[in-house]
């Protein structure tokens, strides 16, 4: 016999007449805990079809405000909610979804002291999040406590879908060992994102989690799903489980959880020793330093929306050919969007000799926000 109730049959009835679902497997998914970290690009779809499916407790982990240019793609917040809490904003959308799903909300930068206390509770972890720290967290989290990891990320028009299950196969740290060097890979506000993407890779992650649940089909344990968007390509490729990996192979040497900012090499550096400046700085340099030279490292697209007026362009793709137009001499302050680019710019020019170069902090976004409203943001 079901408990679901009269609203609950119909509001799931095009579940209950399939073969692989029934009043049995919709039972399993009222009963399933998933944890989305993230209620971002990736999180926004993830959660709306994960309650839609009637998902009995959905988790969501996310410290920040719902913010304008959030809502070219992350569709589980509108322009009523600019300014609240992400996760206020997901919690009063998915109540109009569904009022039958509990929601259980973590208004708090997910980190290595509190990640085990909040999966703990949860049976799988949707990972929606966007930054290398963030991921090798939740994938040795998810380690360690025996739960899947369905991981997803977003690039431009390029998506990856994989579910990381140590029990069953191999662990995001068996496909990615080492993180990349600090900003060698732009962030989505740095390279862009087409809004549509994340609904299509977010939408996989909510797929894999309800098979998960369920037991039908082939998860992608032990395969990673490409897509390429403009081609509308999927590609796979297979992952095997490596015996040597530090957190899941026969040997582990990774038994807790680490310190991921430094093991991907994001410590936060400091404007005050030498490799930053703050844009409220940079305006009192600019003052009274009349030979500083302003360099402007993004692209020319980018310098059509919003330019620091007196900065020099010079696309950051084309700095080591047209070193040549920069004054050796020069005091150099370089800059991007947010600065990952910047930085690549400052090494660049300390290898070619340049010996006073710095980046500004938080790019022409921060100059924007401190300095000078005028100035667009994007």
């Amino acid at each position: 016999m079901t408990t679901l109730s009269h609203e609950e049959l119909l509001r799931y009835s095009r579940h209950l007449t399939l073969p692989d679902v029934g009043l049995e497997g919709q039972s399993k998914l009222r009963d399933a805990r998933v944890l989305l970290v993230g209620a971002g690009g990736l999180g926004s779809p993830a959660a709306l079809y994960l309650a839609a499916a009637g998902v009995g407790t959905l988790g969501l982990v996310d410290f920040d405000l719902v913010d304008l240019s959030n809502l070219q793609r992350q569709i589980l917040h509108g322009t009523s909610g600019i300014g609240s809490a992400k996760t206020e904003s997901a919690r009063a959308r998915l109540r109009d979804i569904n009022p039958h799903v509990q929601l259980a909300t973590f208004a708090e930068r997910l980190t290595s002291a509190n990640a085990l206390t909040i999966l703990r509770d949860f049976d799988i972890v949707v990972d929606g999040s966007d930054n290398f720290p963030t991921r090798y967290l939740v994938n040795d989290a998810c380690v360690l406590l025996g739960k899947p990891d369905v991981y997803g990320s977003v690039f431009r028009f390029d998506g990856q879908v994989s579910v990381f299950y140590a029990k069953q196969g191999p662990c995001y740290r068996c496909l990615y060992a080492e993180p990349p060097p600090p900003d060698l890979v732009p962030s989505c506000a740095e390279g862009g994102v087409l809004g549509v993407l994340p609904g299509i890779i977010g939408s996989l992650q909510a797929l894999e989690a309800i098979k998960l649940i369920l037991g039908f089909g082939e998860p992608l344990i032990g395969r990673l799903l490409l897509f390429d968007g403009r081609r509308m390509q999927f590609r796979e490729l297979a992952l095997e489980k490596d015996p040597e990996c530090p957190v899941c192979g026969i040997h582990p040497t990774v038994t807790s959880l680490i310190d991921y900012e430094t093991f991907c090499g994001e410590v936060g550096r400091g404007t005050g020793d030498g490799v930053e400046i703050s844009a409220q700085e940079l305006q009192r340099e600019r003052g009274s330093k009349p030979d500083l030279v302003l360099l402007d490292v993004r692209e020319p697209r980018e310098a059509q929306i919003a330019r620091i007026e007196g900065a020099r362009l010079i696309p950051l793709r084309e700095l080591p050919r047209r070193l040549a137009e920069l004054p050796g001499h020069a005091e150099i302050v370089t800059h991007c969007h947010h600065g990952q680019r910047s930085l690549q710019a400052r090494e660049i020019l300390k290898g070619a000799g340049f010996a006073n170069v710095r980046s500004l902090a938080g790019g022409i976004d921060a100059w924007s926000r401190e300095v000078d409203a005028e100035v667009p943001r994007y």
